[in-house]
């Protein structure tokens, strides 16, 4: 059974009168093609034959002053196609209806409607505002404004759900609304109009065979397997679909037609049993006495209390309502879900996830075009939060009929990309962020260091481990929206620490932190350290670097330091002596003024006694100068006078070198 539960058509204008004359000069002279015999079968909800009728009706109405009739006529067609989900062939009836002088305004907003549901939003939005023009309050087109620029908008920044066809589930018909059987997962259920269903006449309403239940099993390995049609005395020569199971798998609730010669088709709510793999023959659901309304797309609640189900009973918001009973006490429990979810469209195939989050179908909220998909939460007030599920999930096509297996991953149906508005089931997943940190724990020469283990801890609780690799690498996994410690340490090093928060953004990340791990047995050059001139004065400039050293205190609480000063070779040496002595005590004197103890630190000032070793570091950035090389007065004489001021320059340093590591405060 597909989804015929569509809006009706709405009133037509005054010139109803004078287009009846006309009406019956066409009864007595189009041959078997009768517009009455469109007309009844369109009453009847036959759109297929319907479609089919008026298409040759329309093809007969050739002269010019049958333009109006060929107007209505091409209205009635262009209904029959939206009912069928046949967009590309309702827009452009609904255009030929408008070209004759269709009278009734709401052709153009039909016309959108079908545009938009073909993804082609620039000419829908267009025709959407032509009719606010006429009509500036009206929902539908107020809400297909909304969707087209929604629609529009979202093409640059789509979910990350992942949308794919499921060939196995597929026939060459309308296969939809798949659910599965239980918390196993391992079947699917879904309704399915191929040529191997019962029965042989084909649909009035669709022109396809009438819906039967089928299911799929997964084998030993996972795989799904050829769908079957379900066992036992469940599907007939009827329309049979649109299903939901009772938590213990029992009991099945599904939808069934009614038809009768005298009557329209109408749908009803069945339940059938399950007893050794088999299903018996479906009986029907009471829900109240009205036998005039519709009433489908059952759901029972994960708890099996409700029953939700969609239907077009009186006291509603318009159109197709979603409702809920309670399945252990029906009497008096009926009650509609109310202004958040129900619209002056239709609401439809609902599914319950869990007790307060619930999805569904609509048209009546803005969208993508045709029914759109919808989330649902309950709020503490009461209400509902309601949000469109977004592309990929949605299309222009009817997107509708969602199951969803472990996490964020399921099932769902959509008639996209099929010009005969066939619905087929698609598979849909959202793919874990893959948020990455790594980096490379390094010493102060850029060398790897060997062994050196990274630990990160989450305000979350998370506390991992890693060992980086021999190149000095590491790569972490990370959720969003955490703050991480690391701290990365290693064997004859002192221990570096780093703090960072994964952002909240819905996209693949990865962050870049590498450690500078210093060496305990040799000491440390603290790059950027600045003084005045001839002065011990530490420059302003010089606090980033005194910051990080001062975190290299505290992430080793146990260490004690020498600061050491150097001067270059001008100078006389007491005077060189003097003058480092006084810059490293500045430093030990910032050092103290940030908290570090007073006893962990000891100032030292060499002045030009202890010359620079080039290190492989200071080789690869001044090559003129060979890794090994101590930069004495003798060879620094031997230079040219530029790389004099250079050797000068990195002979004018500030180090630390660890003294002990087992300090106590006491």
């Amino acid at each position: 059974m597909t989804k015929v539960l569509q809006n009706n058509i709405l009133a037509t204008s005054i010139k109803t009168i004078a287009l009846s004359l006309l009406m019956t000069f066409l009864l007595s002279s189009c041959g078997g093609a009768k517009l009455a015999t469109a007309n009844e079968q369109m009453e009847r909800g036959e759109f297929y034959d319907a479609s089919r009728t008026y298409r040759k009706v329309y093809n007969k109405l050739t002269k010019r002053e049958e333009r109006p009739l060929k107007g209505e006529v091409a209205f009635k067609m262009a209904e029959c196609y939206s009912r069928l989900n046949m967009s590309t062939n309702a827009s452009a009836s609904y255009q030929n209806a408008i070209r004759f002088g269709y009278p009734d305004s709401t052709a153009i907003l039909k016309m959108a409607c079908s545009l938009q549901a073909e993804g082609k939003y620039a000419p829908a939005l267009k025709a959407f505002e032509d009719y606010l023009k006429l009509n500036p309050t009206d929902k539908v087109a107020l809400n297909g404004v909304a969707g087209c620029n929604m629609a529009l908008a979202s093409k640059k920044s789509p979910t990350r759900y992942v949308v794919k066809q499921n060939k196995i589930f597929n026939s060459r018909r309308a296969d939809f609304s798949p659910m599965y059987f239980d918390s196993s997962l391992d079947q699917l259920y879904f309704t399915t109009t191929n040529e191997k269903v019962t029965g042989d006449h084909r649909s009035e309403i669709t022109g396809m065979k009438k819906g039967d239940i089928w299911f799929s099993r997964k084998n030993e390995k996972g795989e799904w397997q050829k769908p079957e049609p379900v066992e036992g005395e469940l599907n007939s020569d009827m329309d049979e679909g649109i299903i939901s199971f009772s938590p213990d798998g029992s009991t099945m609730y599904l939808t069934k037609a009614r038809r009768s010669p005298s009557s329209n088709t109408g749908v009803e709510i069945y339940t059938s049993s399950r007893s050794d793999a088999k299903w018996s023959t479906p009986v029907k659901l009471d829900i109240t006495a009205d036998t005039l309304s519709n009433y489908g797309h059952p759901a029972v609640s994960p708890d099996g209390q409700w029953l939700y189900f969609t239907s077009d009973m009186p006291g509603g918001s318009g159109g197709r309502d979603i409702w809920r009973i309670n399945l252990k006490e029906r009497a008096g429990s009926l009650e509609n879900l109310g202004e958040f979810i129900n619209t002056a469209g239709d609401e439809m195939f609902p599914y319950m996830r869990t007790d307060s989050i619930l999805y569904f179908a609509s048209n009546g909220h803005p969208g993508f075009g045709g029914l759109d998909l919808f989330k649902a939460t309950l709020t503490p007030s009461g209400g509902w939060r309601v949000e469109n599920m977004g592309q990929p999930i949605n299309s222009s096509a009817d997107d509708f009929g969602i199951t969803f297996g472990n996490g964020e991953n399921g099932f769902l149906s959509s008639n996209r990309g099929d010009r005969r508005g066939y619905d087929h089931i698609y598979s849909f997943e959202l793919p874990d962020l893959k948020i990455l940190i790594s980096g490379y724990v390094l010493d102060k020469d850029e060398e790897p260091v060997p062994n050196a283990v990274i630990r990160i801890v989450g305000n979350d609780g998370s506390n991992r481990k890693e060992v980086a690799r021999d190149d000095g690498s590491f790569q972490f996994p990370l959720q969003r929206g955490i703050k991480y410690v690391m701290l990365a340490g290693a064997k004859g090093y002192l221990n570096a620490k780093q703090e960072f928060t994964a952002d909240d953004a819905e996209e693949d990340a990865e962050y870049i932190v590498d450690f500078i791990l210093a060496s305990i047995n040799k000491p440390v050059v603290i790059d950027n350290i600045f003084y005045d001139f001839d002065k011990a004065t530490l420059r302003p400039e010089s606090k980033t670097a005194l910051d990080e050293m001062a975190q290299i205190m505290r992430d080793n609480p146990n260490i004690t330091i020498e600061m050491a000063a150097h001067t270059d070779r001008k100078g006389s040496d007491d005077y060189n002596i003097k003058l480092s002595h006084r810059r490293a005590q500045s430093v030990i004197d910032y050092l103290i003024s940030v908290g570090i103890s007073e006893d962990r630190l000891q100032a030292q000032g060499y002045g030009e006694s202890r010359p620079k070793t080039i290190t492989k570091k200071l080789a690869r950035e001044f090559p003129q100068f060979p890794e090994g090389t101590v930069l004495t007065p003798e060879y620094i004489e031997s230079l040219d006078p530029e790389n004099q001021d250079i050797a000068d320059q990195i002979n004018r340093r500030t180090e630390f070198q660890v003294l002990s590591i087992d300090y106590q405060m006491y």
